[in-house]
């Protein structure tokens, strides 16, 4: 594979290796690096990181209808809202940009998994920002083309369930079809009897995806199924040893690891803290930002996703972040992003009241503007996902830079020093 091809693949894929389970310490399943929302010519490609800001408005949106018929508006943050949908970005930007859509988005961790008894293989976006899986439905799936999809008629374990899962858009545009349970397997991790859908109608983005559809890894009080996710469902069947996994997410030596951690990844110990459960997502407060050492903001909640790339804050927060930084300004008002000079990149670090976890430059930096400019793009965009007046997003741009630990058990999320 050319080096140009590589960095068009715009998510992880997840190799499994033929190893068997550990029941004393789970299982570890490589990953093998996606690019960044960076050109090969080192400039910002603001068209894929468009597409990407578009997705995740609108997952979102989602989760949080999902929160308000599952639990009640008493789980969502103050100031949440349910957001008007967000079209497509418009054909403009592309033209201004000189280059054509993608047909990925560089928006997801992908990999593969096999439901059914007869093992039927898709490759699937691994996301702690939602709860639900589903694949596309082997039946006249209208705008699957492309897809692999699922045959219930195939499998001996597969069980139709009454109802339709169904997720709404906002531009009439839905992703929906009939619900199954059925075993489904992620590296010999099995979770017999998962509740998941296989889809006959997809919306209209889907194409521009690489996976064939989603394994959601957060709370099942965001799920659209009102079902345990496919995590829960295997630890409750001791198919692994521990209700928590773990991510390393690096430009080598990527790793989900289910079941627990993988100590050979990480130094130290790992600094936990409590999650806010309730809301259904991997929220955690008492958050903080620095630049250059010196703390901007703070006593803000995070949510950790790792179906995203780019970081998200309010966008008055995120204005004062960037007046911070000399020679910083607005790139772009609709999507949020700002740049700054590109010869002095700006030093991020976020904090929970314990360690600062530091951002690289490489990480922060998404390209110049253009080639010349001298201003480059940075990760953290201001923009309002509906998630609350005083949440941000942390996407895996803060994520590679930390091995991340996400545990049902205690109702954590930890983070360490990676090796």
């Amino acid at each position: 594979m050319s080096r140009k091809t590589s960095l068009v693949l715009l998510a992880l894929s997840l190799v499994t290796l033929g190893i068997g389970i550990d029941q004393k310490t789970g299982i570890s399943i490589p990953l093998k690096p996606r690019a960044a929302l960076t050109k090969d010519d080192g400039t910002f490609d603001h068209e894929r990181a468009a597409w990407q800001t578009y997705g995740t408005q609108n997952k979102h949106r989602q989760n949080l209808i999902n929160l308000e018929r599952n639990v009640g508006l008493k789980a969502f943050n103050k100031g949440a809202e349910i957001k008007k949908y967000i079209p497509p970005p418009s054909s403009k930007l592309t033209k201004r940009q000189g280059v054509p859509l993608t047909d990925q988005d560089d928006a997801k961790w992908t990999g593969p998994i096999t439901i059914g008894s007869n093992a039927q293989k898709f490759t699937i976006d691994f996301d702690t920002g939602s709860a639900d899986l589903w694949v596309p439905n082997a039946r006249d799936c209208d705008g699957c083309y492309g897809h692999k999809t699922y045959d219930s008629s195939t499998s001996k374990t597969s069980k139709s369930v009454n109802g339709e899962f169904i997720i709404y858009y906002g531009d009439e545009s839905t992703v929906s079809g009939p619900i199954f349970t059925d075993t489904v397997s992620v590296a010999g991790v099995n979770a017999m009897n998962q509740t998941f859908s296989a889809v006959t109608q997809v919306s209209s983005s889907f194409n521009r995806d690489p996976g064939d559809g989603i394994l959601g890894l957060a709370y099942e009080s965001i799920s659209s199924l009102q079902a345990s996710p496919y995590f829960q469902t295997a630890f409750a069947q001791k198919a692994v040893p521990r209700n928590e996994f773990a991510f390393k997410l690096a430009a080598q030596g990527s790793e989900l690891f289910l079941g627990g951690t993988n100590s050979k990844l990480f130094t130290g110990t790992i600094e936990y803290h409590p999650v806010k459960s309730s809301t259904g997502f991997w929220q955690i407060g008492g958050a903080s930002i620095q630049q250059g050492g010196t703390t901007i903001l703070s006593e803000f909640d995070t949510v950790i996703d790792s179906g995203t790339t780019i970081m998200y804050g309010p966008p008055d927060q995120v204005r004062k972040f960037y007046s911070s930084i000399a020679g910083s300004e607005l790139y772009d008002e609709s999507m949020g992003f700002y740049s700054f000079p590109c010869k002095s990149i700006p030093e991020v670090a976020f904090s929970w009241g314990g360690q600062a976890w530091g951002i690289t430059t490489q990480n922060f930096n998404l390209g110049e503007t253009y080639r010349g400019s001298g201003q480059c793009v940075g990760a953290l965009s201001g923009k309002d996902l509906g998630l609350g007046s005083n949440v941000w997003l942390l996407g895996d741009s803060f994520m590679k830079n930390v091995y991340t630990v996400f545990s049902f058990a205690n109702n954590t999320v930890g983070y360490a020093m990676l090796k």
